[in-house]
């Protein structure tokens, strides 16, 4: 092996030039996959990260993921008649004995839940009426499972239980309805009551809409105002490991029967959304790659085109075919592995300036870095990108090489 190796390397000192300007080309291709890969991962983490955090990691509602089958179809499956349009019967909507549920729910290890009442209702202020989203909350355990308290920019979270009244409203909300802190605010809901509320919290979400249609209040003066004491139509969970979300989701949905949605359920457009885009980021860098490739490819052809005598004078010499087709895949290698390396270092300073860059977000006061994503998959995926283009690159070159035929070679036949 070592003679291979020896063999190889004189080979790549005669054609210097042509050598560097090869190992260049898998050095920017190296250098540049990693900092478009790693500039696209982390974005992708980044908004995962973002998502997780912002939305329940498992939401049970008052709802069947399968309808109710008729009763006549229990009975006789294979009936020649069916009967149609058949109403089912009126159900009051809410989870059945929710706080029962509730504790089934937490005792799921590493796990955290809170209950959720939300009703539509109708808010009355200085002749002005907008419909929103009100949400009957429990503080202590809501603020274990969602990030409502740190989007709180004025009063508490906790504000609600001292104040049975008390009412926590978007800021873009409270803008349109020119409200403030302290202000009262009549609330309607569908069914006729009607209760005065005082503003004691504002939040700020970024989300436009979250922002403008959604309030929370204490989950019992929900209930009454919606008429529906002792209910719950939504528990909302958290876990420790949000990737075990689906997985979660199913056994409470199997022990308690109501729906349970992961995160990863509710966002299944958007992850397949980032699944193609990441399809598509690696195609184009691995064709940086694939480009840089040709260099070694021509590298090694003309090393061919020169070394046929030597090829000859190596086979006449006892070297086979497959020693011949080493050597030039070993110059290959060679060629990957160094430029591997090098593309390394300048992969990462690439990185590492990309993650200095600042950009002040629309709506944003403060300036974010763009998302970097320093995992030592990706070295290992650019790595293994570069050697596959290598080996590809110097395969059929050396191939032809090991079937030239030494004696038609040494005759000047070639």
């Amino acid at each position: 092996m070592q003679l291979h190796l020896d063999i190889a390397w004189s080979h790549l000192r005669t054609r210097r030039r042509q050598t560097v300007a090869s190992l260049l080309g898998v050095v920017l291709g190296v250098a540049f996959f990693l900092a478009v890969s790693s500039l696209m991962r982390g974005s992708e983490l980044d908004f995962i990260a973002r998502l997780v955090d912002s939305t329940p990691h498992i939401t049970v509602s008052d709802e069947f993921r399968d309808p109710t089958v008729q009763p006549a179809l229990l009975r006789h499956p294979a009936g020649a008649v069916s009967v149609l349009h058949v109403k089912p019967l009126t159900e009051r909507r809410g989870i059945r004995q929710y706080k029962r549920r509730l504790e089934q729910i937490d005792a799921i290890p590493g796990l955290r839940a809170a209950p959720v009442l939300a009703g539509q209702v109708i808010f009355s202020f200085a002749g002005r009426d907008e419909a929103i989203t009100l949400s009957g909350i429990e503080p202590a355990r809501m603020r274990d499972v969602t990030t409502i308290e740190k989007d709180i920019v004025a009063g508490s979270l906790g504000a609600i239980d001292v104040d049975p009244n008390g009412l926590i409203i978007g800021r873009s909300l409270a803008r349109k309805l020119s409200l403030a802190m302290g202000d009262t605010v009549s609330v309607v809901s569908p069914v006729g009551n009607v209760r005065v509320m005082r503003i004691v919290g504002l939040f700020h979400t970024g989300r436009a809409v979250y922002d403008e249609t959604q309030g929370f209040a204490q989950l019992a003066r929900v209930q009454a105002l919606l008429n529906r004491p002792n209910v719950a139509n939504t528990i909302i969970t958290r876990l420790e490991d949000p990737y075990a979300a689906r997985a979660t989701a199913a056994h409470i949905e199997r022990m308690t029967g109501y729906k349970s949605v992961s995160w990863q359920e509710a966002s299944e457009d958007i992850l397949s959304t980032l699944m193609v885009r990441n399809v598509i980021m690696y195609t184009v860098v691995g064709a940086i790659l694939l480009v840089a490739s040709f260099g070694i490819y021509n590298v090694i052809s003309s090393v061919i085109m020169e070394k046929t005598r030597d090829i000859a004078i190596l086979k006449s010499m006892g070297f086979r075919a497959g020693d011949i087709e080493l050597i030039f895949l070993i110059e290959g290698l060679v060629v990957g592995a160094a430029g591997s390396v090098l593309g390394f270092l300048a992969g990462s300073g690439l990185m590492w300036v990309t993650g200095q860059v600042r950009l002040t977000v629309p709506g944003e006061s403060d300036p974010v870095n763009l998302p970097v994503y320093w995992g030592w998959s990706q070295f290992a995926l650019a790595m293994l990108f570069a050697m596959l283009s290598a080996l590809a690159a110097t395969y059929l070159p050396a191939r032809r090489g090991a079937r030239l035929a030494p004696v038609a070679i040494l005759r000047g036949a070639a």
